[in-house]
């Protein structure tokens, strides 16, 4: 990362469990640098730690005559085991909009390095229908409403633990998270699947059709999921009509990752609003994925695509943050 000509308005961090994101913006939030680093929470050894990681991360962007540049972070850094505890908003206190309520309860964070101001974005909880919490993709919402205000539909943030969001009118209703990401590792890695079946890509036509029938399966029968796993060994021992080379193993494993997402689904789409659009916020494979697994449904759903809404989160965050401390 080298150094920048210009001293950056504002520092924008999205700081997760395995790695932190950072980008610089002018006055107009244009992009001026980014870089990323490893050091995510579950790297450091407590609170103290995290303005030198931070420091390093962001070194060359901070001009040593520079003072107070601000610094809006969302993520884990603002967990109970992060840098400094940000409190979950609850849904049900949120009847204004969601970034309004965000930058409200931002906590500012004491550092010894002058050339900093920090603040931390909280997550979002609930108790009701269901305890649930998330920290980081609420800034990827605020994205979202950001550019769609009144948006009305369903949110699925895919990844290693799903979020499904429910909004009407811009206003989230209720939310949960799903493990499926987890389950799949958990599953391949660890149980007696792990002979039988690889991480698959969804990169052929048949890789794809056998993730389409898992989904299908798991829609039809959901409380069939246990026994319809173990299948997947007896098929790799039995089945004469799967290949003999390696496709064999990424066909199985486009299936268990097709029976665990139908699973997810056949638990959410009745409460998915009639007629309204599904946004997908992920990575392109992983919400393209999805939207396979949509199809399968017998009403499909329009579904709309966003690669990373963190950074329209974090910069029209701060645009509230600004406009907030302005007389």
């Amino acid at each position: 990362m080298s150094a920048l000509s210009t001293t950056p308005a504002c520092i924008a961090v999205d700081w997760g469990s395995t790695n932190l994101r950072a980008w610089a913006l002018d006055a107009h939030h244009v992009v001026l640098a980014r870089t990323s680093s490893p050091r995510g929470m579950l790297s450091l050894s407590g609170p103290d730690a995290f303005e030198q990681a931070l420091l390093e991360t962001l070194e060359d962007w901070l001009p040593s005559d520079a003072s107070g540049v601000e610094v809006i972070i969302c993520g884990m850094a603002g967990a109970r085991q992060g840098w400094q505890e940000a409190p979950y908003l609850k849904v049900e206190d949120t009847p204004s909009p969601l970034a309004d309520q965000l930058v409200r309860r931002r906590v500012s964070v004491k550092v010894q390095d002058p050339r900093l101001e920090v603040s931390i974005i909280p997550g979002l909880c609930q108790s009701s229908p269901h305890f649930d919490v998330m920290r980081g993709e609420e800034t990827q919402l605020a994205g979202l409403l950001g550019q769609q205000p009144e948006f009305t539909g369903s949110v699925c943030l895919p990844g290693t633990h799903t979020k499904w969001v429910h909004l009407d009118a811009g206003q989230i209703t209720r939310f949960s998270t799903v493990m499926t990401g987890e389950l799949f590792a958990l599953l391949g890695r660890s149980s007696v699947l792990r002979h039988s079946v690889t991480p698959d890509s969804l990169d052929d036509a048949r890789q794809r059709a056998c993730f389409k029938d898992g989904v299908t399966s798991a829609l039809a029968r959901p409380a069939e999921l246990s026994r319809e796993l173990f299948t997947l060994r007896a098929r790799d021992l039995l089945d004469p009509d799967l290949p003999a080379d390696a496709s064999r193993s990424l066909q199985l494993g486009a299936r268990l990752s097709g029976l665990l997402i139908g699973l997810e689904l056949a638990g959410h789409t009745l409460a998915l609003p009639s007629l309204a659009p599904v946004v997908m916020i992920g990575s392109a494979e992983l919400c393209q994925r999805y939207q396979l697994a949509l199809e399968c449904l017998p009403e499909k759903p329009a579904s709309l695509l966003y690669t990373d809404l963190t950074l329209n989160g974090l910069t029209h965050l701060h645009q509230l943050c600004r406009a907030s401390t302005q007389p």
